[in-house]
């Protein structure tokens, strides 16, 4: 696999803008942030994931995560939905072939709290750019005990 300007292998110079799977987890954080529902379903694969948080949690006890868009719009409903505002606040970018991956946090603003997700998120595009997985590593018991009035 080369970049088509410099023949050198798709490793090296990476057009961070541009990415497949740093242009689906922009769109992914846009449509949340606006609170489009519909939108950020469109831009999963239909046999797109949602891991989030990775393992059991309050919004998946078993931890099989969310696969494809109708269980993937259950997670919308069970914890994007109930939110007031989500903010993503992301320090470092790594690219490795058709992820990306965040480390920061997600600030969460409910009923008139916030709660802070410190983590890893990572985003997987496919080859039509659609985001593939959605994976967010972070502790439940840390941001449970992060939460405090807005």
């Amino acid at each position: 696999m080369t970049t088509q300007e410099t023949g050198e292998p798709a490793y090296l110079n990476i057009d961070r803008e541009n990415h497949p799977a740093v242009l689906a987890g922009r769109r992914s954080r846009e449509t949340v942030e606006s609170r489009d529902k519909q939108a950020w379903l469109e831009n999963f694969a239909v046999d797109g994931s949602v891991e989030d948080p990775v393992g059991p949690s309050m919004f998946d006890p078993e931890g099989k995560g969310f696969h494809g868009r109708e269980e993937i719009s259950e997670f919308w409903d069970k914890s994007i939905g109930t939110t007031e505002k989500i903010e993503f606040v992301f320090d470092d970018e790594i690219i490795c072939g058709n992820e990306v991956a965040y480390v920061g946090k997600i600030v969460t603003h409910i009923a008139g709290h916030i709660s802070e997700a410190h983590g890893v998120f990572t985003y997987r595009a496919d080859d039509d750019g659609k985001l593939k997985a959605l994976r967010a590593f972070w502790e439940v018991e840390k941001t449970i005990n992060s939460v405090r009035p807005a």
